[in-house]
């Protein structure tokens, strides 16, 4: 689920399905917040370890989306 500020771009896939349109939600959503977290550590907010980490966190709970939404 997405906070109202939140914009997704629509899914133009062929092969339409709710669960792919989902899955694109969750891509975007990741890619947002990887961006945030790389501008965060950047400009000294948190640290290269702590980034990771949640890039890292980010990163199996998209897997875990396209396993559950995708396979």
């Amino acid at each position: 689920m997405h906070a109202p500020i939140e914009t997704f771009s629509h899914y133009r896939g062929d092969d339409w399905t709710p669960e792919r349109v989902a899955f694109h939600q969750n891509l975007e959503q990741f890619a947002d917040r990887v961006g945030l977290i790389v501008g965060l550590q950047g400009n000294g907010k948190i640290s290269q370890e702590m980034a990771y980490d949640q890039i890292k966190q980010l990163w199996a709970s998209l897997r875990s989306s396209k396993s559950s939404l995708l396979e």
